[in-house]
């Protein structure tokens, strides 16, 4: 830009010359502002790669712990006493004065927060990290768009938080003119194509050389195309194709096809709304920009602590002039109340029965009447095989011998109850003497596979085949499955239900089954449901190896309450209260704690003995409720128990607060002296 360097001439007239030279000043104004913007500009680069100035991550301002406060809670007061042991300790709001002597004073200032970490608490599997993004007035300028990009290091991950995004005045400016140019582009696109036809010309010249055609601009009926070219020649398209500007359409049509090209012509710079967590303009160069950032996290097993470093761009219009390095990381320490979780196992006492018993149902087949086992009628090849399996398992079994087996056989209620109750009998004696011989078949086979045994001095030694008995039993015919079939089938109408009912009220059987005969439904019942009445059932009866006393009452580890307990170190608190629950005790009223569930771990917690670890929970439970007193008496004694705790104290924001305000510090011996 060239600075006229001498001022109009005399020789024009006033007015002129008066014109001219406040056009000049007003030019020379501009052109200055330019410059000194542009000097300032390269100024604060230079001091910005020098290292001078740079953008910081700092700690907010530690609040204290404010609890729930309840319309019926008492207010408390700046001074109490509290009993540690046998003596009294009166706590109070102070400050020391010049002479090092406590005074009451209601109001501590606040302290200028320089650490670089700080304790947070996780809730309910969840922690706020809470930081600033301090931006020096010396960094920002009018024409620069600063983007700062923070990043959470969380054990071996990399979190990219969203960006926060500090915009100077004149480069929106830039960027809203950018979109108002486009916004003129795409207002010369024509989206109407009828604005290309010279519609005047083209009914004057129907008029004039087509009356005939001209008339069905008022005519109501409907004319095919086909119909309008047989008349005049020409398709009603040629027709208007002819009189359209063809060329005012090619170049609408070229505008269209470059809207893309052009909106990266104008808006070099666009205005990005999602995934930011802040973008604000700035208008004045008043002081430092502060914006304070939450971001709430998962807490997940084994994390400690969490990382935040702070790094970006400068960039002016397009062009990215500066890198800005990476900040010092802010370290956030997480603090669980899941740390005091007892790890002690726990163990159940068990009643350990000599005899056990296991049972199977079968689905055998049988020909109409006969009460022969056939191995390839129906699905009894899956069945007895099914069977079969199940006997190898039993007698290979090393820790239990079997002992006998009851098969009990069912029939379905076709013929008299009599007749029905004999078949049934002898075809649970058949199943048993078929299963029985098979049996017997395959323990000869396991003998000639083992062979013979030696002993220590070389005699053979004979193994003794056990004889498992196998006894037969009938339970007749099976009318409490049918009434149940009958209930759950989705083929039978309610009418039809009904009805089975009242004849199934009958309380002579073979009455019964002559009603349901005459039932519409019995054809669906005989074929469909009575097939599922002719079951076998298989009642196992065993033993313990080598358990000679009937019962024996051992303790076990009780897996159910030790899956909760690691639950609460995995911070999955709420696998951990299903599993806690039943017990409610110490570890049940930490889960409780974890999630923030107050009464109810307060109502276990009073319930207990005063151990150290039950005071701090209650110092805990009190300072959430805002009892100060209550809690500072079980922090106190918690410390008097376990001199650990002065030091977690400082860990959880509940205790923390407390130590605070009150001054609550340790002194040699465990004695504490409260310097408030």
């Amino acid at each position: 830009m060239v600075i006229p360097e001498t001022a109009p001439p005399d020789s024009l007239p006033p007015l002129e010359i008066l014109k001219m030279k406040r056009i000049y000043y007003i030019f020379l104004a501009i052109a200055l502002t330019i410059l000194v913007a542009g000097c300032a500009s390269q100024r604060k680069m230079k001091t910005l790669q020098s290292g001078a100035i740079r953008p910081s991550l700092a700690l907010t301002k530690e609040q204290d712990f404010i609890p729930d406060i309840r319309k019926d809670m008492k207010a408390q007061r700046d001074t109490f006493i509290v009993k540690d042991g046998d003596r009294e300790v009166l706590i109070m709001k102070a400050i020391k004065d010049e002479d090092g002597e406590m005074i009451a004073h209601d109001v501590i200032d606040a302290a200028v927060v320089t650490a670089r970490f700080r304790n947070v608490a996780e809730r309910n599997g969840r922690v706020d990290i809470e930081f600033q993004v301090i931006v020096p007035q010396s960094m920002q300028d009018s024409r620069w768009q600063l983007r700062f990009r923070p990043q959470m290091y969380i054990l071996e991950d990399t979190l990219d938080l969203d960006p926060v995004i500090i915009t100077g005045a004149e480069y929106r400016k830039g960027q809203l003119r950018g979109y108002q140019q486009y916004e003129r582009f795409l207002a010369t696109i024509v989206t109407n194509p009828d604005e290309f036809v010279n519609w005047w010309l083209l009914e004057l010249f129907i008029e004039r050389n087509m009356p005939d055609l001209y008339a069905f601009k008022t005519d109501s009926t409907y004319v095919s195309d086909e119909q309008f070219a047989s008349v005049y020649g020409v398709t009603e398209k040629e027709a208007i194709e002819h009189y359209t500007d063809d060329l005012a359409r090619k170049a609408n049509n070229k505008r269209i096809s470059r809207r893309e090209k052009m909106y990266r012509k104008y808006v070099k710079v666009p205005i990005v709304t999602d995934g930011l967590r802040l973008d604000t303009v700035i208008q004045t160069f008043s002081g430092d920009f502060i914006y304070r950032y939450v971001q709430p996290i998962k807490t997940r097993p084994k994390l400690r602590k969490v990382d935040v470093v702070l790094s970006g761009d400068i960039y002016e219009e397009d062009r990215k002039i500066y890198d800005i390095p990476k900040s010092d990381p802010l370290t956030f320490y997480i603090s669980s109340l899941s740390a005091f979780v007892d790890n002690r196992e726990r163990y159940l006492t068990k009643v350990i029965e000599r005899r056990v018993e296991e049972n199977t149902a079968c689905y055998i087949e049988f020909a109409s009447g006969s009460f022969e086992v056939d191995e390839k009628m129906g699905n009894n090849p899956e069945e007895i095989g099914r069977i079969k399996e199940n006997l190898i398992s039993l007698m290979q079994n090393e820790r239990f011998d079997l002992d006998s087996i009851v098969v009990t056989s069912s029939a379905s209620p076709e013929g008299t109850i009599r007749f029905n109750e004999r078949l049934s009998q002898k075809r649970s004696e058949g199943i048993s003497e078929y299963f029985s011989r098979w049996m017997n078949h395959y323990q000869d086979s396991l003998e000639r596979e083992r062979g013979f045994a030696v002993d220590e001095e070389g005699n053979i030694i004979i193994q003794k085949r056990t004889h498992i008995p196998m006894m037969g039993r009938s339970s007749g015919e099976n009318w409490r499955m049918l009434d149940h079939l009958v209930e759950k089938d989705t083929l039978m109408t309610e009418d039809e239900k009904k009805s089975y009912i009242s004849s199934a009220d009958i309380k002579d059987i073979d009455q019964r089954e002559r009603s349901l005969q005459s039932l519409g439904c019995y054809r669906h019942m005989r074929e469909k449901l009575y097939p599922h009445l002719r079951t076998v059932r298989f009642d196992f009866h065993l033993h313990r190896k080598g358990m000679v006393k009937d019962t024996v009452h051992t303790t076990v580890l009780d897996t159910a309450y030790m899956n909760g307990v690691q639950a609460i170190r995995d911070r999955d608190y709420e696998r951990a209260l299903t599993a806690l629950r039943p017990y409610n005790d110490y570890n049940t009223a930490i889960a409780y704690l974890c999630m923030d569930y107050n009464a109810s771990a307060m109502q276990i917690l009073e319930g207990l003995d005063r151990t150290a670890q039950v005071n701090y929970m209650l110092a805990v439970l009190y300072s959430r409720r805002g009892e100060e007193q209550k809690a500072v008496e079980c922090y106190v004694r918690s410390c008097s128990q376990d001199p650990s705790y002065i030091h977690r104290g400082n860990l959880d924001p509940e205790i923390a607060v407390l130590i605070r305000r009150y001054r609550l510090n340790a002194a040699p011996e465990d004695e504490f002296e409260y310097s408030i």
